[in-house]
């Protein structure tokens, strides 16, 4: 990954998602959503747009794209769900079709997700299969949101059964990141989306987390390093999605820390209160560490490391820092046995040999998973 590819337009910095015919920009700079109405009539003419949205964002940021919609004369259909992870169901997707379909929007039209990694996903996922595909622009508001929900095409809502298993991929048309907008989120909200950042150095981009480790206040601050982080994680992403939109190989790189982390929120019934997504991918990725140690696959002086970070910006590294009932591993192991990166039988984890060196491993032993969870929960 080379942030050297972010181009500078505007006073903001654009990431190209290369995809062919699909292919999208990523606008990144502060105070982008007064210009929505002006960008949306330059790309969209003539289109009518349906905001989705939830009441605690649609209390900061509404107003300020409806204005821009009206200036810029482009009618507009506002739609607001409660806040939090219980709105990615079937009832908040039954809610958001019925609610576009009221509008009487076309085909033509466009669906605007207003909001964090919850409206971003749902919103796609109903704009995927409102008449068959309408075209959707997302609007991210939370850091999470804006380094990997919002970018590259993953819709979907959650089931009993797992996180995020009903969806499609359906790509955006813009991707529209204020970094202005950040500002006004709670420091563990902004900290669970570092967890998704660092993941990028994780992957392989170990100088990307050095820069990191030497830069994350300035990240949480609102200095130059945060358009220059989120800038980064953004080009990290769209190079992978170019790659292999459908996830068919290295995509899945992107799930580092994820098998573990969705499995434990599915433990915590998705309470926001007890554990976020970003917290489920931090202790994730300590996780995954582990167990590539475990398997004497990575040096545990990594590991080390990768807790100190984390522990460092304000993120839980371990399950006992999850408040409530402690899960057993036969119940985490049944999460994980209903993960999307599950092949006949075989569980596929993201594991890694060092700091920044990780890879695709599809054949994990259950066995040993379970026994290394019941150790970790002893």
């Amino acid at each position: 990954m080379s942030h050297r590819s972010v181009a500078e337009a505007e006073n903001c910095r654009l990431v190209r998602v290369e995809l062919a015919d699909r292919s999208y920009d990523i606008e990144i700079g502060r105070d982008l959503l007064p210009k929505i109405g002006e960008k949306f009539t330059s790309l969209f003419p003539g289109a009518k747009a349906a905001i989705i949205t939830d009441n605690t964002v649609a209390g900061l940021h509404l107003e300020t794209v409806e204005a821009s919609l009206s200036k810029a004369g482009v009618e507009y259909h506002a739609i607001e769900l409660p806040a939090g992870e219980k709105t990615k169901s079937y009832d908040g997707l039954t809610f958001a079709c019925d609610a576009v379909l009221d509008t009487r929007l076309e085909r033509g039209d466009l669906v605007i997700a207003l909001g964090g990694g919850v409206i971003g996903d749902l919103a796609g996922f109903v704009a995927g299969i409102i008449r068959r595909g309408m075209r959707f622009v997302q609007i991210p508001t939370t850091l999470l949101s804006q380094v990997d929900s919002s970018v590259g095409g993953k819709t979907g809502i959650n089931s009993g059964h797992g996180k995020n298993l009903i969806g499609l991929f359906h790509q955006p048309s813009l991707v529209l990141a204020d970094t202005a907008v950040l500002d006004t989120l709670p420091r563990r909200d902004f900290a669970a989306g570092y967890a998704e950042m660092a993941k990028y150095g994780l992957i392989n981009d170990p100088d990307f987390f050095v820069w990191l480790e030497a830069n994350w206040q300035d990240v949480f601050a609102g200095g130059s390093a945060r358009e220059e982080a989120i800038a980064r994680s953004c080009q990290a992403k769209a190079d992978v999605v170019a790659a292999d939109e459908l996830e068919n190989g290295q995509r899945a790189l992107l799930n580092l820390g994820h098998t573990f982390g969705h499995a434990l929120e599915g433990m915590a019934e998705y309470d926001a209160e007890r554990l976020v997504h970003g917290e489920g991918v931090a202790i994730g990725m300590v996780l995954a560490h582990e167990f590539s140690v475990r398997l004497g696959l990575c040096d545990p002086a990594v590991t080390d490391r990768v807790i100190a970070h984390l522990k460092d910006v304000g993120l839980p590294t371990g399950i006992d820092e999850i408040p409530g009932q402690k899960p057993n591993a036969e119940l985490l192991m049944d999460f994980i046995a209903q993960d999307k990166k599950v092949s006949r039988g075989n569980l596929t984890f993201i594991l890694t040999r060092g700091l920044g060196q990780s890879y695709v491993e599809k054949s994990v032993d259950p066995v040993a998973v379970k026994d290394f969870l019941t150790e970790k929960l002893a």
